[in-house]
């Protein structure tokens, strides 16, 4: 088999692995509503494959740099949230949409501009999430309607997250870790959500997801950090294991301390 061809269906199963997690973590999220999907959605379902495939073609100072430059884009990604949040309230997808995924690029712009220690990474995120936490907090409960699913909708998520691997992927020997940093956290599951649900549940109940995602992003945000820190110290394997368990521990944690809040959501009018 030519080198070329073998690099090709490599690529191919490995888009493939990742469009499995994020079409069964979004099935998740469409049946369980707005407080269980925000946990599932922000679960890496995206970026955990994206990281895993480079891990298998770099070194571990190469995941470590990387993840470096991946924390202060999730940042971005909840200023992206919130712009979609309050926008869907009352805008048509495009608009909403078109406006959140905007916000983002730019942010993400304006990121890789600069080198960004741990320290700094880190205070982006408390930054971030300290204004977009309160604000988004009105928009959590609603309640979600019934969603029925498409023939296209599966599809058409598998090919987002399998586009933004191949991308990751096969771009990261010369684009460098900064930028596959950025690339892999490209928020693909919350734009597939937007897209997906907004015009058949409406905009309120799509934004409710997203607003709920928002303690789940910032315990992905530590997780992203511990990753920076544990590749370099015991290598990639280690670090995408350590990263991993904190985001499910801290997620597991968020979905213990808020039942309440699922029965509340349950109760919306």
């Amino acid at each position: 088999m030519s080198l070329d061809l073998h690099f090709i269906l490599f690529l191919l199963l490995r888009m493939a692995i990742a469009a499995a997690f994020v079409v069964s973590a979004s099935i998740i999220t469409e049946r369980s509503g707005p407080v269980i999907g925000a946990l599932v959605a922000t679960l890496p379902v995206s970026a955990g494959p994206s990281y895993v495939f480079l891990a298998l073609d770099h070194d571990a100072a190469f995941i470590a740099q990387g993840a470096l430059s991946s924390l202060p884009v999730n940042a971005a990604t909840i200023f992206m949230c919130l712009t979609y949040v309050v926008l869907a309230q009352r805008r048509s997808l495009a608009v909403s949409c078109g406006s959140a995924v905007a916000v983002w690029i730019v942010l993400a712009s304006i990121i890789r501009q600069f080198d960004w220690p741990l320290t700094a990474g880190l205070a982006a995120n408390l930054v971030a999430f300290g204004i977009c936490i309160p604000l988004l907090a009105r928009y959590r409960y609603v309640k979600m309607p019934l969603v029925t699913r498409r023939w296209y909708d599966i599809p058409m998520r598998a090919a987002l997250v399998a586009t933004l691997v191949a991308i990751v992927v096969s771009t990261s020997g010369w684009v460098g870790p900064r930028i596959s940093g950025i690339i892999a956290l490209y928020p693909v599951v919350f734009t597939s959500m937007m897209v997906i649900l907004h015009p058949r549940i409406g905009g309120p109940p799509t934004a409710a997801v997203l607003a709920n995602s928002a303690w789940g992003l910032l315990g992905f945000g530590m997780a992203i950090a511990v990753l920076h820190v544990a590749a370099a110290a015991f290598g990639s394997t280690i670090g995408l294991c350590v990263a991993l368990s904190t985001c499910v521990i801290w997620n597991l944690t968020l979905w213990g301390l808020g039942l309440p809040a699922m029965r509340k959501a349950r109760q919306a009018p």
